[in-house]
């Protein structure tokens, strides 16, 4: 099978590639179109960066890294597990607190101090970048360590998305991708979080030593910065 890329001829192949959790929705419809597009094929694997990070390190065989940060894919390069240069921002995150109840949530986020919720959700600020920067704007508001016995870990954002939707949580920071769909809010009541809250979301992505010879994996990440999945990335509510 022949597919056209940017003016080259490619034999079609696949691509390995680990995604961080926040990004299920967008990275499915891109991966869609990729393959119709291309006729390479990406296999994907969700999960928090944090694992992804101590998997690739020990020879887990992924070959692009879609991580929710930009500090994991530079140590990877640092540390030998990365090509030199091919790393770059595919999205900017935006954090919210979410409740699957309607009108559970106001607009600046005063259910935090009301109290009034038995359990929140929050991801794992070890693992997921979208945890840490739940708890730096709960430090900015003082509340970081009064809400704590409050707290369900996730392991990563889509388990904690899942207490929320689930109701095992009554509200959640998560990532504002999960909660939209075609740019509007899905269900329940949201807050979306300034910015100046929490340090940036920066998403990375970088080419991984296992996929430097297969062409599916170089041309996915630029597939990635194409037109298309830019609009594609913009629908779920990411910047650039």
């Amino acid at each position: 099978m022949i597919a056209l890329m940017s003016g080259f001829y490619l034999r079609a192949a696949e691509v390995s590639v680990a995604v961080a959790a926040n990004f299920a929705a967008p990275i499915q419809k891109i991966a869609t179109a990729f393959e119709q597009d291309t006729g390479h094929k990406a296999n994907i694997s969700l999960g928090s960066t944090g694992k992804f990070y101590t998997q690739i390190r020990n020879g887990a065989p992924f070959q692009v890294l879609l991580a929710a940060d930009a500090e994991t894919p530079a140590k990877l390069e640092q540390e030998g597990f990365a090509e030199v240069g091919t790393q770059f921002t595919y999205a900017i995150g935006k954090l919210v607190l979410w409740s699957k109840q309607a009108g559970f949530v106001d607009d600046k986020g005063e259910v935090l101090r009301r109290g009034n919720f038995d359990h929140i959700a929050i991801a794992d600020p070890r693992l997921a970048p979208y945890g840490l920067a739940a708890m730096q704007a709960l430090a900015q508001i003082g509340l970081d360590k009064s809400i704590t016995p409050k707290v369900v870990w996730g392991e990563n954002i889509s388990q904690t998305f899942l207490y929320v939707d689930s109701k095992a949580a009554s509200l959640g920071f998560v990532a504002l991708s999960q909660v939209l769909k075609d740019g509007v809010i899905k269900e329940g009541s949201v807050w979306v979080l300034p910015p100046s809250m929490y340090a940036s979301i920066r998403q990375d992505a970088i080419l991984l030593k296992e996929g430097k010879t297969n062409p599916a994996a170089v041309t996915f990440l630029k597939y990635l910065r194409s037109p298309k999945s830019q609009e594609i990335i913009r629908s779920f509510g990411y910047s650039f």
